[in-house]
């Protein structure tokens, strides 16, 4: 069955789990998340693979063992397609609407520092400048973890201070649940996103790529 959009049922879904994220609401409303949320995710994201690449669905349980907060469940339902170790483009769905985004989420120390040497240089960081000021100019965000201060070995007036300082960087952009989220027009607008994410991707999958270290 072809992707038609997300129903209202998936976003009163969400505003439920909101108010009560407990395995008892969960559980008793099952049939929603699976119809409402993650069939029409999957659909959706089966019909952009053939231009994106494969996407993964995020599992709906939340990781809770060395969290604070013991909610056991995901208050949004997340795809990402890992063009390398995680540097891609995502996708969410949430009671606050719709989220794209794409760029590098991990924080591998050799990441790191292959971003900021990258971004140091001359030769490769004006390109990211440029990349990012267009994205920014277009009317989307520049998001990730960042440092406060300056990174260790910079100073504070080094042209692209604000760029060095992400430990991780990525775009995006949300829409509220308009009534065009239950039609097919949210495939043209993650089609759209996603291909202005292209040049940032891109640049990070080049000079960023995946970890090399070994998984611990």
């Amino acid at each position: 069955m072809g992707f038609s959009g997300f129903p209202d049922e998936a976003f009163l879904f969400y505003e439920g789990l909101e108010a009560d994220n407990s395995k008892t609401y969960f559980t008793r409303h099952k049939h929603l998340y699976e119809e409402a949320v993650r069939e029409p995710m999957l659909a959706l994201t089966d019909e952009l693979a053939s231009e994106f690449g494969a996407a993964q669905l995020f599992r709906p349980y939340r990781d809770v063992r060395f969290s604070k907060d013991k909610s056991p469940y995901k208050t949004h339902q997340g795809a990402f397609v890992d063009l390398q170790p995680g540097i891609g483009l995502y996708v969410e769905l949430s009671a606050a609407g719709l989220y794209t985004a794409g760029g590098f989420y991990t924080q591998a120390p050799d990441q790191v520092a292959r971003y900021r040497a990258a971004v140091d240089e001359d030769l490769t960081g004006k390109p990211l400048e440029s990349i990012t000021g267009e994205l920014v100019s277009a009317g989307y965000e520049l998001g990730g973890e960042r440092l406060k201060t300056k990174p260790r070995g910079f100073s504070e007036d080094h042209p692209r201070i604000d760029l060095l300082r992400h430990k991780s960087l990525y775009a995006g952009v949300r829409w509220e649940p308009e009534p065009w989220v239950h039609t097919v027009e949210v495939r043209e607008r993650v089609s759209r996103t996603w291909r202005a994410y292209g040049p940032l991707v891109a640049w990070l999958c080049t000079h960023v790529r995946g970890t090399e270290l070994p998984r611990r």
